[in-house]
């Protein structure tokens, strides 16, 4: 791996036509039983290998194994009813049917170690690993059990950081919480989003990693961005708490967003995974514009602390797609790269 600039995706990759159907979010999968494990599996070898070929220096598994960011983890929770629907408002963007917590929540065995330890033998290179972070999980379900989403943001905390040991365990090097709800529900964010986060992640001696962006490119998170006017300063409400805090990485949005730049010295002395691809957009990044993307950040992070990645996962992409913007992601990376030597 490159000692400075390694590329990373977010999450989610583009699955095989053979798995789901291709260019939708959240698709059924098309095969069952033992034949889906198997053919997640061979997805998740093809998601790793695609990304070794693209020049990614830090691999992950695509969530090939995951119909959901979110929900995929849930399924394997004790205290949560999928059979009981109940409509709620998601991030305050649109109306979604969800599941019930309808008693105390555990984890009997692990969700993801197994699918872990199957990428560590694969690479030698670095593996990353995302987990749902805490109040983005509360913020997918209906709770009629605690009545409390602080409450129940701390049981996951727990549940996860067990799930996060488990996987350390397995050799992942970096463990990332996608907590997009840290960008609309600032007052939490500041009572206890922040230490819920640092909950889940206590004990780790892997990097801790936090990833905050705008959503995929759906049509209701395109619509809630144009109402967020000339400058997006979202931002400036988590970045000044993670600065703080014990999360080793900050993942956000940056490429065709507009974020300032400069917020990002509010992260001062962390490290950086700085989006310069655009996941709502089949464009092609040039590897020119991915370099100019990585190069205004500079100013405000140190090169040793920058990783190069996309804006958010590229699941509702198609393979080919997603494939060309991580061989630009990669490819502009390098030129910087060369550049600073």
């Amino acid at each position: 791996m490159n000692a400075i600039l390694p590329a990373a995706i977010v999450g989610s990759l583009p699955k095989p036509s053979w798995l789901s159907e291709p260019e939708k979010l959240w698709s059924p999968w098309k095969l069952d039983g033992d034949e889906l494990r198997e053919g997640q599996l061979d997805a998740q070898s093809l998601a790793a290998e695609e990304q070794r070929r693209s020049g990614i220096g830090v691999i992950s598994d695509g969530e090939q194994t995951r119909q959901h960011f979110v929900t995929t983890f849930i399924e394997h929770l004790s205290g949560v009813d999928f059979d009981r629907r109940e409509t709620v408002r998601i991030r305050d963007r649109y109306d979604a049917s969800v599941p019930t917590v309808s008693g105390a929540v555990s984890r009997e065995r692990s969700v993801f170690a197994e699918d872990a330890k199957r990428l560590r033998a694969q690479t030698d290179q670095p593996i990353k690993w995302a987990l749902p972070g805490p109040m983005t999980m509360i913020d997918t379900l209906y709770d009629d059990h605690y009545r409390s989403r602080e409450r129940l943001a701390w049981e996951f905390a727990t549940i996860l950081n067990e799930e996060a040991k488990e996987l350390e365990a397995a050799g992942v090097d970096i463990i990332q919480f996608d907590e997009p709800a840290f960008n609309v529900f600032f007052d939490e964010l500041k009572d206890w989003g922040v230490a819920a986060l640092e909950r889940a992640t206590q004990g780790l001696q892997c990097e801790t990693a936090v990833h905050i962006c705008y959503g995929y490119g759906i049509k209701a998170n395109t619509e809630w961005k144009a109402t967020l006017g000339s400058q997006w300063r979202q931002y400036e409400e988590s970045f000044p708490l993670l600065q703080q805090s014990s999360i080793d990485i900050v993942s956000l949005e940056s490429h065709n967003s507009r974020v300032p730049v400069e917020l990002i010295e509010l992260l001062r002395g962390k490290q950086v995974m700085l989006g310069a691809i655009d996941v709502a957009s089949d464009t092609i990044e040039t590897p020119e514009e991915v370099a100019a993307t990585l190069r205004r950040a500079l100013p405000y992070v140190d090169a040793a602390k920058l990783t190069p990645s996309t804006n958010c996962g590229m699941a509702p992409l198609s393979r080919w797609v997603a494939r060309d913007k991580m061989t630009a992601l990669a490819a502009g990376a390098e030129l910087l790269r060369a550049e600073l030597s």
